[in-house]
């Protein structure tokens, strides 16, 4: 599902790469009291310059001295380069920076960090460090004067490309289909890899069902296609080598610089079903303000899908595979209205004086149901039930 990508420094990069931030291509009033970088960033694989390339400059963090250049990284530290590859920017506060650059075309470091290696106990300073770890050989680090200029040279590196054409089984072509994709870690991990909080790619398929991921490290990956006009968490996943389970995908590899063409992938038109139904809370079966409803695979419960339920309780999947299934229902909850002095899933309880202590919240058990899809299925009722209050302690 969506993984929300934390370190300053992933924002940064995929600002740059993805969300197209405004560049630091005008001239700064001059500043006596800031310094200048100027420089030339080159395509390693030619030797040519990177004409229109990006650059951005992080500050260096010191992870020996948590208290130093800890503060919000300053995105407006940026530039990019002309037809002769060099960039200028102006009015840089002194200190320690790192500087990297991005051209499409080339390795995109949102595509190519685990910004989770280590795990999700770890702090968001500790995750930038080893970040930073990760990238340190595409990046050049230079001190920043005051009244001074500091010229750096900058090399960026091919990224590798995967080609393939998506078709539905009628023979015709799948057009604006987007993607999901896997990448396998040096530990043996498989991490998602995609765009921020949507771990769909940017990329789709055209209108003759075509389509390539660029800017990508070599190495390992399992990809699906998304159903066009469906959200990550609505579509179900068709992946090279066949199924619907990300796990069970064919792995494609691909090397550094090179294009792995002939990954295609056929979406089915039929063996695909509707479930859906509503979520009933409390003895008067009302529906609870929230709750998210997730499909699980019974075999080893990986999630398929998830959707939270709409205001009458319902809740819909469609598009989906035959097969055994478990429904679960996680976070509902309802609060009273406003002055009922409700703090009970049966809906009893007085009128609130403003002296009471305002209504709260009503929680509900997480709760599973298992289903096998074999036809399309409507009208479940997941039933949930209250949390029980706490026990009350006799004073003696």
């Amino acid at each position: 599902m969506a993984v929300k990508r934390l370190s300053l420094w992933v924002l940064a990069a995929a600002c740059l790469g993805l969300c197209g931030c405004p560049l630091d291509t005008q001239s700064r009033k001059p500043d006596p009291t800031k310094g200048t970088v100027t420089g030339l960033v080159l395509c390693s694989d030619t030797g040519r310059p990177a004409r229109f390339a990006s650059v951005q400059l992080l500050p260096v963090y010191d992870a020996n001295n948590p208290g130093a250049n800890n503060g919000p990284i300053d995105l407006d530290e940026s530039g990019s380069t002309g037809l002769d590859g060099r960039f200028k920017i102006e009015a840089v506060p002194p200190g320690e920076y790192y500087a990297f650059a991005m051209l499409d075309g080339y390795i995109d470091p949102t595509l190519a960090i685990d910004e989770n290696r280590l795990g999700s106990g770890a702090s968001d300073r500790a995750k930038l460090a080893d970040e930073i770890e990760q990238w340190k050989d595409h990046l050049v680090t230079l001190t920043v004067a005051a009244q001074h200029t500091s010229d750096i040279s900058i090399s960026i590196d091919r990224g590798a490309e995967i080609d393939g054409t998506v078709s539905y089984d009628d023979g015709s072509p799948a057009a604006g289909v987007h993607f999901e994709m896997l990448r396998k870690t040096a530990n043996d991990r498989w991490l998602r890899v995609g765009g921020g909080d949507d771990s769909s790619l940017d990329a789709k398929s055209d209108g003759r069902g075509r389509y390539s991921i660029e800017n990508l490290a070599g190495g390992d990956y399992r990809i699906c296609a998304l159903l066009p006009d469906l959200g990550e968490d609505a579509s179900p996943p068709f992946c090279y080598g066949g199924g619907y389970r990300m796990n069970k995908a064919e792995t494609v590899t691909v090397a550094a610089g090179d294009t792995r063409p002939g990954v295609d992938m056929v979406l089915p038109l039929d063996g695909l079903f509707t479930v859906s139904g509503n979520v009933a809370a409390g003895v008067d079966g009302h529906a609870p303000a929230q709750a998210t409803v997730h499909l699980l695979y019974q075999d080893d419960r990986e999630e398929a899908r998830r959707a939270a339920i709409a205001n009458d309780g319902t809740f819909s999947f469609t598009y989906v595979p035959a097969g055994a299934y478990i429904l679960q229902v996680t976070g509902a909850q309802d609060a009273a209205p406003p002055g009922s002095g409700q703090n009970s899933a049966n809906g009893t309880g007085g009128t609130a004086s403003p002296a009471q202590t305002p209504p709260a919240i009503v929680h509900y058990l997480d709760k599973e149901m298992p289903v096998t899809v074999q036809d399309d299925m409507e009208d479940i009722t997941i039933p949930l039930s209250a949390v029980p209050p706490p026990a009350q302690t006799s004073s003696q």
